[in-house]
């Protein structure tokens, strides 16, 4: 007979005697013939049930689904209490055009100073060139966007024949790209630029809808059941604003793995260790940007898809509040844990991408009641005051259950400076049942994916999807109504913590990952793999924000012992970008000056290869950019 377990409601659990537990998955490790074999047993009608079913028992998700009485309502998609307002910001209206958007947000920058990015280094033989060293370049006459674009192309065809195979782009176009920079450097010479923006590489990931390119979303066939008649509404945005969209950018199947491997396309493999997985599943386009190949990339996250590549591959990763950007035309539109989001090389540039794509569907409008979006100005010397009164929270055992402590020290370095230099205040906080919010997190992303795709898989397309794909989706598969009603109870009761949590914190602050880039296994590159265990390290941190839809960025904060990139996560209120976005450029301001003070260089490479690998930036700009 089974126990059932009363859960007390939210407010009366007393948080002294929450313990923290280290998460352990217990599920095996496949890639090859084992994993191609579980597939065919696991999709069987009777063993594979029963597998099924033992996996979730051991990993206690049929007690907490089944066997547990859940005292809150359920909350199908996040609601958000009442904020108070953000102070030393620039609203942006949700009706205007993205390009003045841009052009506001643009004034809330510091000023630029060319002699900053224009001045050469011979010590320092790779930078990231920002949009406004770009801007600078197109205006000064430096270069042109078309020049800029013959650089790319002959780039990318280098890359597509190196060994092994660095597949960045899945859909790619070289006399599309021809056309659109011709177009905007034709507004150059006439004067008329459409905004910062103009003349700005950016990949888009493939479950991005993006003209004339289909939308696969890392498979080999979604675009005979899906096809692209217009732009995503934030691709259409960028487009306003003179974006030179280069094409499709790799990514995990669906998104469906937090690795980026994808036999269908070949694995985007990290800039920084060519045999290390970039992280998923916006894997192609945190490559691009890391490789300098793009300033920016669009990207999607469900469960820190936009954040963990970013943390492997050392750029930044944005995540807005639930509903602040449209996911009208993107694969998985209508999910509740997912938003679209920028990677960029710098918080600038992230806040500047983000302003063009922002505005929520008017179907979120209504539900969401979405506050103005803001970004914060950081050009007056308000803004350091503005940080001396940010109260950081950190949950120490959860921040500290890493699988090298090299993550922690890191990021304890940048809380202490964060103290020293901004007067900010570190509080300690206790996040109860974070083992519960995971999986209530899985079964809703699980169950809304398995929605979108069954007619697809029940229409005789089942073979066709990766390996690991169909683990995934037998275990989602296997998730019911009932399950899916509890995970959304556990949602509504992990946000009354957080709610409270809010009340004494600004932010919350963790490192983005539980590991830094995890080793690519040679047998995965053809079959692909499946290792929840990574997967747990990798998402340990991140599904917080997705699950509540709270906003949330990843910024390079170092690099471990290996010379693999760090990253720290700043976790905000509902609707706040502006606090995190402040946060995060004052992190990479102090992280900048300590590297320059140790002599490091921004980019660091750790083998002969990754050194070739990530030059290409220099490739296309310093051929023809007098510096």
């Amino acid at each position: 007979m089974v126990k059932k377990k009363v859960m007390l409601p939210a407010d009366e659990v007393d948080l002294a005697t929450v313990k923290y537990q280290c998460e352990v998955i217990e599920a095996p490790h496949l890639t090859g013939f084992w994993l191609k074999l579980f597939v065919q047993v696991v999709e069987t009608s009777i063993i594979g049930p029963l597998i099924i079913s033992h996996l979730k028992k051991e990993n206690k998700m049929v007690e907490m689904l089944k066997n547990t009485v859940i005292p809150e309502a359920p909350m199908f998609k996040p609601e958000f209490p009442p904020q108070e307002p953000e102070t030393e910001v620039i609203p942006l209206e949700e009706d205007g055009t993205p390009e003045e958007r841009v052009e506001l947000a643009l004034k809330c920058l510091p000023e630029y100073d060319p002699a900053k990015s224009w001045t050469s280094d011979s010590s320092d033989p790779f930078r990231y060139w920002s949009i406004r060293d770009y801007a600078y370049a197109y205006r000064s006459k430096l270069t042109t966007p078309s020049i800029v674009a013959e650089r790319f192309i002959s780039a990318i065809d280098e890359f597509k024949n190196k060994k092994p195979p660095t597949p960045l782009l899945i859909s790619y176009d070289p006399g599309n790209i021809r056309k659109q920079a011709a177009a905007s450097t034709r507004r150059f010479e006439e004067g008329n630029p459409l905004s910062i923006l103009d003349g700005i590489f950016m990949a888009i990931k493939d479950d991005i809808d993006c003209c004339p390119y289909p939308s696969n979303g890392g498979t080999t066939f979604f675009h005979e059941i899906r096809p692209v008649e217009e732009d995503a509404a934030s691709v259409a945005k960028l487009r306003c604003c003179g974006v030179i969209l280069v094409g499709k950018a790799n990514m995990h199947e669906l998104g469906l793995g937090t690795t980026g491997n994808n036999p269908n396309y070949g694995t985007t493999r990290n800039p920084h260790a060519p045999e290390r997985y970039t992280g998923g599943s916006s894997s192609g386009p945190a490559a691009i940007v890391a490789a300098g190949l793009c300033s920016a990339a669009l990207g999607t996250d469900g469960g820190g898809s936009v954040r963990i590549p970013s943390s492997l591959c050392g750029v930044v990763g944005l995540k807005s509040t639930y509903g602040r950007t449209s996911m009208i035309g993107s694969i998985c539109d209508s999910g509740t844990v997912e938003i679209i989001g920028p990677l960029t090389t710098t918080v600038e540039d992230a806040i500047l991408v983000y302003s063009a794509i922002l505005g929520s569907s008017a179907a979120d409008r209504i539900a969401l009641k979405p506050s103005i979006p803001q970004v914060p100005i950081l050009s007056s010397h308000k803004s350091s005051n503005f940080l001396g009164s940010l109260k950081l929270g950190k949950y120490t055992e959860w921040f500290n259950d890493v699988f090298s402590t090299d993550i922690t020290e890191k990021c304890e370095d940048v809380i202490n400076r964060l103290n020293e230099t901004h007067g900010c205040k570190t509080v300690e906080i206790v996040i109860p049942e974070l083992h519960e919010m995971r999986n209530a997190h899985i079964v809703s992303i699980g169950s809304e994916s398995v929605c979108g795709l069954n007619p697809d898989f029940e229409d005789g397309k089942r073979t066709k999807f990766t390996d690991d794909t169909r683990t995934n989706l037998a275990l989602f598969r296997s998730f019911t109504a009932s399950d899916y009603v509890a995970a959304q109870c556990l949602r509504r009761r992990i946000m009354l913590y957080l709610t409270d949590i809010f009340k004494k914190v600004d932010v919350i602050i963790t490192p983005t990952t539980g590991m830094t880039a995890p080793v690519i296994p040679p047998a995965a590159l053809k079959s692909g793999e499946t290792d929840l265990q990574v997967a747990g390290n990798l998402m340990r941190f991140v599904t917080l924000a997705n699950l509540l839809g709270l906003p949330a960025i990843s910024v390079p904060v170092g690099y471990d012992k290996q010379g693999l990139p760090i990253g720290l996560q700043l976790i905000g209120r509902p609707w706040c970008e502006a606090s995190i976005l402040r946060l995060a450029a004052a992190v990479e301001d102090d992280e900048q000056w300590v590297q320059a003070s140790l002599g490091l260089i921004k980019f660091k490479s750790t083998s002969s290869y990754s050194s070739h690998y990530s030059l290409a930036r220099v490739y296309i700009i310093y051929a023809q950019v007098p510096v």
